[in-house]
């Protein structure tokens, strides 16, 4: 027999935030970043650390950064976290762990700016990441369904996300590299998570062994990521269906091409720059030359294919690719809540990239997660450029029942900590 517990004695013993404790870490470039460490009435913790982006969008939640030049690549983390110990721990210690709205939003009251930038979306979002950890634990719920408890909709069946790997990088300007960003392989949404991440190891290995019998350099020391000098922009495509095609993997049927462009770095003066072209190219143009791609090889997924302010390109995009294509919003949206709106306002977009940290807390990362499903944008949850081995938005990705994850090379031990979280989070989805 259950022994009784009444309501307000179960309400009086809700876990409470005891202590919060913030230190210096080094992240997978070995740069500074935060640790947070929550502890809770009950003795449960979460403790959670930050990542951030190699570039940071103008409409992102703002880090603390230092004028200091003796502080090398400018993250002010002495000064963050001191905010946490200062400012953010004495506001939020008594404070119920379950209540993660009213804690996200005290932190957010206590910033004061529109882009977090008085506290720094570091300080914030580390704290609000290492306080629903601690509430994870305190409730016996594994993370993903802690999270999910907090969606206005949370009957969505969980399921994991499609991981979209990266295989080429391209650096403009440098080395004859490509223009894009990033030559992407999406695994068919009918693979289990396993077979997913088996076929791109394969593809890997198979890539490597194309590359190096072509050039001389082909690893980058910034992700693990092949980088090969490249006479044009089509050619790492044909790189990586040679690969493909040299694995029993179907090309079309297993697998599909992605492209992430992160247009604005060749976006000059209105006017887009890309080799494969000698002449300025206008957002038609630009379009017109997707066109072409996608027709010779059948992209799934596009991310960032214009410039972030190039509205009527954007929508002039949709109309002609989305259809056969994901249009996915990156740097366009920044997991920014107006920048969603102005995307659908507009019909920008067919998918948004969800990065927590550039929004700033939990509560408003599962907001603009559920507000962009509910208007029918397939989701992609990413990862950033300056990691580290917290694996939360493995869970995150699950909690919102997400249509891809970005996670990055499977060859870096922050990036393998995450896709290894979810596969424990498949074996438990057998279970429950």
């Amino acid at each position: 027999m259950e022994k009784y517990i009444p309501e307000d004695c179960y309400n009086n013993c809700m876990a409470k935030i005891k202590e919060i404790d913030a230190s210096e870490i080094l992240n997978a470039k070995g740069l500074p970043t935060i640790e947070v460490r929550v502890t809770l009435s009950d003795g449960k913790t979460g403790i959670a650390s930050c990542a951030s982006g190699e570039k940071i969008s103008h409409y992102e939640a703002s880090e603390l950064k230092t004028t200091d030049e003796n502080i090398f690549e400018g993250p002010d983390i002495i000064k963050a976290i001191d905010s946490i110990k200062n400012i953010i721990t004495p506001q939020l210690i008594g404070k119920e762990v379950e209540n993660q709205g009213e804690i996200d939003k005290t932190m957010i009251d206590l910033d004061g700016t529109q882009n977090k930038s008085r506290l720094g979306a570091d300080s914030i979002f580390t704290v609000s990441m290492a306080v629903a950890k601690a509430g994870a634990e305190s409730s016996f719920l594994p993370l993903f369904l802690y999270l999910k408890q907090f969606l206005k909709k949370d009957n969505e069946p969980l399921k994991i996300p499609v991981p979209i790997f990266d295989f080429i990088n391209g650096k403009p300007g440098k080395n004859h590299f490509s223009d894009f960003s990033e030559f992407l392989v999406i695994p068919a949404s009918s693979k289990k998570y396993l077979e997913c991440i088996q076929m791109g190891e394969a593809i890997r290995k198979s890539l490597k062994q194309v590359l190096e019998s072509k050039y001389a350099k082909t690893i980058s020391d910034y992700e693990e990521v092949f980088t090969p000098e490249l006479v044009n922009n089509k050619e790492a495509f044909t790189i990586i269906k040679q690969a493909i095609e040299n694995t029993r993997i179907r090309l079309g049927f297993d697998v599909f091409f992605g492209l992430n462009s992160r247009a604005s770095k060749f976006y000059k003066n209105e006017k887009y720059y890309i080799k494969d072209n000698s002449s300025q190219l206008s957002s038609k143009d630009l379009v017109d030359y997707y066109g072409q791609l996608n027709n010779e090889f059948h992209l799934l997924y596009m991310e960032d294919a214009l410039d972030q302010e190039d509205w009527d390109g954007w929508t002039y995009l949709f109309e002609k690719l989305s259809n056969s294509t994901i249009i996915s919003g990156g740097d366009l949206i920044a997991t920014n809540p107006y920048r969603l709106q102005m995307a659908i306002d507009k019909k920008a977009v067919s998918g948004i990239v969800i990065k927590p940290n550039q929004v700033g807390t939990v509560i408003e990362s599962l907001a603009i997660a559920e507000a962009a499903k509910e208007t029918g944008l397939k989701t992609t949850v990413s990862h950033r450029s300056y990691e580290t081995n917290d694996t939360f938005i493995s869970d995150f990705s699950v909690a919102i029942s997400a249509d891809y994850i970005k996670i990055g090379s499977l060859a870096r031990g922050e990036n393998i900590a995450k896709y290894n979280r979810l596969l424990q989070i498949e074996n438990q989805l057998k279970i429950l």
